[in-house]
């Protein structure tokens, strides 16, 4: 992709991020995107083929970021010098999804926010897959996996209408229930 487009596509994200912030995505036109980042329609649709298409890049996009093996410091944290604890690796995750809070409020709180929470399942299943203690032999290793990824989900969405906590808060609660991590 040249600079022109990456240029485009940034103003588009852009856009859509302001829009969120203010409306939910239902409620949001692709014209009120392209009026947003001050392009054409034609634009637009050769960088996009829909609204579910720009939300599907813009999770990718957050979440090749968010779980990038590469850490650095980062305004907001800094796990550079990560060990590679589930701990820390939850936590890191929570700190970009909080930092991600005012747009991805907008993205849960209406239909979009299955989209995005098929995302996330998508890359917590390669974050927890490492991580799974072995299976005691009577609970199949592929359902606690499942039902590892679903229940650290469902957390953050409950952590994005419960305000009053912190990344360490959360995965410190998350891991408390989570026995099979290890």
């Amino acid at each position: 992709m040249d600079r022109r487009q990456a240029k485009t596509e940034q103003a588009v994200y852009e856009a859509f991020v302001r829009l969120l912030e203010k409306k939910s995505y239902s409620s949001i036109s692709i014209q009120e995107i392209i009026d947003e980042a001050n392009i054409g329609r034609s634009t637009f649709y050769a960088h996009f083929e829909t609204k579910d298409d720009l939300l599907r890049t813009l999770c990718t996009r957050i979440f090749d970021h968010v779980f990038s093996s590469h850490l650095m410091k980062e305004p907001t944290h800094d796990f550079s010098a990560e060990t590679g604890d589930i701990s820390e690796k939850l936590t890191h995750i929570l700190y970009h999804l909080q930092d991600s809070r005012s747009y991805l409020r907008g993205l849960l709180s209406c239909e979009s926010g299955e989209i995005f929470m098929r995302y996330l399942k998508e890359y917590l299943t390669q974050v927890f897959d490492g991580c799974l203690a072995a299976s005691d032999g009577r609970t199949p290793r592929e359902y606690l996996l499942d039902q590892t990824v679903c229940s650290f989900a469902e957390t953050v969405r409950w952590w994005f209408e419960h305000d009053a906590y912190t990344p360490e808060q959360i995965a410190g609660f998350f891991l408390s229930t989570a026995p099979h991590l290890g």
